[in-house]
């Protein structure tokens, strides 16, 4: 049955029609527009549809809409910082880590719930974290150097360590 459902997303509270039990990938991609947040398997086995449930990564795909309307926020890639200056996000740039870009909304939004609750992680840690997300194209040596650099593991630029000389 369709009803009237309101969910904060991105910190703007919306009222969607819909039934409860949609899917809340589809409320954020059809009925928000927000294009962050990718339809991988629906089965939220590969991390595409990852978003921030009151700051803890969820499967988008799997979580139904009144489920995600009792969060206080839900945060998706566009709402995590609009003008791209979160350090996860500029950690990717800095490693290129993008090659055809489909899992990036995964492994961003994970990695960004994943350091809020272990701010200093060694690499094992990081690669425990990102392991349930799925990159079919094979950029995950820049996807683990792009972890690292937010991490503070590596340095963007290696001619950081001797001051840019």
């Amino acid at each position: 049955m369709v009803t009237s459902v309101f969910l904060t997303v991105n910190g703007r509270r919306h009222e969607v029609m819909a039934a409860t039990h949609t899917p809340l990938l589809t409320v954020l991609r059809n009925d928000l527009g927000l294009n962050g947040p990718k339809f991988g398997c629906g089965l939220g086995a590969c991390g595409a549809c990852t978003v921030l449930l009151d700051g803890k990564a969820a499967r988008s795909c799997v979580v139904r809409l009144d489920a995600a309307a009792a969060c206080e926020n839900v945060v998706t890639l566009e709402g995590l910082s609009p003008d791209g200056s979160d350090p996860v996000q500029q950690a990717f740039v800095k490693a290129q880590a993008a090659q055809c870009g489909y899992c990036l909304n995964g492994m961003v939004m994970t990695l960004r719930a994943f350091l809020d609750a272990v701010p200093n992680p060694d690499e094992r840690a990081l690669k425990e974290a990102l392991r349930y997300n799925l990159c079919r194209c094979g950029t995950h040596v820049e996807i683990m150097r792009a972890a690292r650099i937010v991490a503070g593991l590596e340095m963007a630029d290696p001619t950081e360590e001797n001051g840019g000389t």
